[in-house]
């Protein structure tokens, strides 16, 4: 009868717990709203501040080197990357100076022949009033010619 009377109280005591952790069991009420996105990348319409920082990022990602720049000098020292810009600028002075000689104080370029060291230009009046400049190289033989107006 012990037993009996143990079986009827757990039945009873099983019958009163489920009703009670049933709505213990269930969701309560989920609130929620919309979602919105925002893009973060400002190409996209992000914030504007996100810009540096997130091309700081990609930068610090980017495994890739572009081979042209380590070429630009050309692996030069610094001397002769000296030497080269004096070089173009003892050219240029002296391209201003040849210049100065064949152009007029109107302005105008005047027929003629220059020569310097390595180079031969000659200035040639061809048709329609235009001026053919050929600059030749005097240790090669390379040439090169173009036509300019005279301003005329």
């Amino acid at each position: 009868m012990k037993t009996n009377a143990l079986v009827r109280s757990a039945m009873l005591a099983c019958a009163l717990s489920v009703p009670l952790s049933v709505p213990l069991l269930m969701p309560l009420a989920a609130h929620a709203t919309t979602l919105v996105y925002e893009p973060v990348n400002p190409n996209f319409g992000g914030n504007p501040l996100n810009g540096p920082n997130l091309l700081n990022e990609a930068n610090a990602q980017n495994k890739y080197k572009d081979p042209s720049t380590d070429s630009l000098m050309g692996g030069q020292s610094t001397l002769d990357q000296f030497n080269t810009q004096l070089q173009q600028a003892i050219l240029s002075r002296v391209a201003s100076s040849i210049s100065s000689s064949v152009v007029g104080t109107d302005g105008t370029l005047h027929p003629g022949t220059i020569n310097t060291g390595n180079f031969s230009i000659a200035i040639t009046q061809v048709t329609g009033g235009n001026l053919q400049v050929t600059t030749t190289d005097k240790t090669t033989g390379a040439s090169t010619t173009f036509i300019v107006g005279n301003g005329q």
